[in-house]
């Protein structure tokens, strides 16, 4: 790099990816807000029992305090991701500590697994060029959703979750919640999971973690149109005013 070239850090990062880009037949699974040492493991059996992996955005100091739930999570092929540190509103945070809650939840999982994560999303789904910037600075692409269960609140029985849930497409990606934190409903979304795995497999869908290319930002090959990201309303909930809690 020459003397005096200014390189801007939000330019190159790139932008959230809300679903994956092109004609595929993979659709990525994620849980947030654990690991949860009660409800996790029942999520790891039901994924192990369909053998499917998916992706777990874990917070860190959860995973700081179950070092050993992580580190099964991660020996069982899933992905992990950083949902900072303690989940706290990206919204309220001074810029200071919006950046340290990123940090921090890196370091957290690094501390555990020897390795950082390469996923990053916000709580509640809350974008802040802060944030995302500080986790593209450590390599992390900022990942969303196009399709949410909704597994929190008034609204989470395990029927209005199914019926979410059969939305579900080739390239999307999924919100579930692993982790009980405050308003999650958790015990609900186990309960949907085997009808949605049987769903998936029976339409010839594959449930995956999230690609290296799409996680490092890098545009991956289209054979065909894919569909837009908030045709369905998942990814507008994510930036919009229904958020996970």
């Amino acid at each position: 790099m020459s003397q005096g070239t200014h390189v801007n850090v939000r330019n190159e990062t790139p932008p959230p990816l809300r679903r994956l880009d092109g004609r595929t037949s993979r659709i990525c699974l994620t849980f947030d807000d654990g690991p949860d040492p009660e409800w996790t493991p029942r999520f790891l059996d039901v994924l192990e029992e369909a053998r499917v992996r998916a992706t777990f955005f874990v917070v860190g100091h959860a995973a700081r305090r179950y070092r050993t739930l992580l580190r099964h999570i991660a020996a069982a092929g899933h992905e992990i991701g950083n949902h900072t540190y303690a989940h706290r509103h990206p919204w309220t945070l001074t810029p200071t500590d919006a950046r340290r809650e990123v940090e921090d939840g890196s370091a957290a999982i690094a501390d555990v697994l020897g390795q950082a994560p390469r996923l990053f999303r916000p709580p509640h789904g809350r974008l802040r060029p802060t944030m995302t910037e500080a986790a593209g600075a450590q390599g992390q692409r900022t990942v969303l959703w196009s399709l949410s269960a909704r597994d929190w609140g008034a609204f989470a029985q395990a029927s209005r979750i199914e019926s979410r849930l059969s939305r579900a497409a080739a390239g999307d990606i999924v919100l579930m919640h692993d982790g009980r934190n405050r308003r999650n409903h958790p015990w609900e979304t186990l309960h949907a999971l085997p009808a949605l795995l049987g769903r998936l497999r029976k339409a010839g869908l594959e449930p995956k973690p999230i690609p290296p290319q799409a996680a490092t930002g890098r545009r991956q090959k289209h054979t065909g149109p894919s569909q837009p990201a908030g045709s369905r309303g998942g990814a507008r909930a994510a930036v919009g005013s229904v958020s996970s809690p």
